[in-house]
């Protein structure tokens, strides 16, 4: 009865979150308080539930984009992400070895933050099989972070007086889930939600190369069949093409977009929802370290990346 209520009250929760259409903070915020003062357990598929939610959102974001303007700010963010993914595995490694971090979590940290956080790890995880406490504490340290830069980089974007445009470019470069890459974009303006989520989905395209690449390097390991492809990219490009090229479904961009945006504020709450003090006291002290500076080092150099590619 106890854990009944509590999906009930969870859910009025994301009815009126949706309903009122709140900040993504707020989302995020009611989800990490609703974790933290309770003990109920979480259903596994709550999991799948918030991966849906995202996904769904992502790809309906893209009733509202302008094709021709994706590619445009994808091959223009091509050389700016690569900087970004090479800066984070190499700062990364040199890193982990000063702090003598595992060479797996190591990698698993630096492509989370190089690349696009949960997904990366997951992917990367697939093909070359790390221990499950490794893939926890990785996952762990980009959850703890990607919330904090939800809602830290809006507050620095205005304090540094950046345009919608380059705070789009910075966060798409320097947060590591979509998820709050989005979030943040949403905060700012509608002309930074439209730069963050083309350029984070021209970054997160990375997964395939350096997936591949992995499996190559360590073949023994796993096998590229076991990979999760984020499959929902195609899906936000179909849609934006579809607005773009047939006239006739223009005028269904704007709610199919509204949904979008209302199914991230879904997924926002379930992943502060899904937050777990168990999983951050597993995170360790080292570990969690390389997350940090190495996501302060790569924050910091992308803002004038940010600048100069804009």
């Amino acid at each position: 009865m106890k854990q009944q209520l509590y999906w009930i009250g969870c859910l009025a929760i994301a009815v009126a979150l949706v309903g009122f259409e709140a900040p993504s903070w707020l989302a995020l915020f009611s989800g990490l308080a609703i974790a933290l003062a309770t003990r109920i357990d979480r259903p596994k598929q709550l999991k799948l539930v918030t991966t849906l939610a995202l996904q769904l959102g992502v790809i309906a974001l893209g009733a509202k984009m302008n094709l021709e303007t994706i590619l445009r700010v994808g091959v223009n963010g091509a050389l700016v992400t690569a900087t970004g993914l090479a800066l984070a595995v190499t700062l990364g490694t040199a890193i982990g070895r000063w702090l003598a971090v595992p060479k797996d979590t190591t990698l698993l940290i630096a492509l989370g933050t190089g690349i696009c956080g949960g997904s990366a790890i997951a992917a990367v995880s697939s093909v070359i099989k790390p221990k499950d406490h490794e893939i926890s504490i990785s996952l762990a340290v980009v959850f703890v972070l990607n919330a904090v830069a939800l809602l830290l980089f809006p507050l620095i974007g205005h304090l540094l007086g950046m345009s919608e445009q380059v705070f789009g470019r910075w966060a798409a470069l320097a947060i590591h889930d979509t998820s709050s890459v989005v979030g943040a974009g949403l905060a700012y303006g509608s002309i930074a939600l439209t730069v963050a989520t083309t350029t984070k989905l021209a970054r997160a395209l990375w997964i395939v190369p350096v997936t591949i690449v992995t499996a190559v390097m360590r073949p023994s390991s796993g096998s590229l069949r076991d990979v999760k492809w984020p499959w929902f990219i195609l899906g936000f490009i179909a849609v934006a093409a579809l607005v773009t090229w047939v006239p006739a479904l223009a005028p269904y961009g704007p709610p199919v977009s509204n949904i979008g945006t209302r199914s991230l504020l879904v997924a926002l709450f379930l992943i502060g929802l899904s937050f777990s003090p168990k999983a951050l006291a597993k995170v360790g002290p080292r570990p969690f370290f390389l997350g940090i500076i190495l996501w302060v080092m790569l924050g910091a150099v992308s803002i004038p990346l940010a600048y100069w590619s804009t």
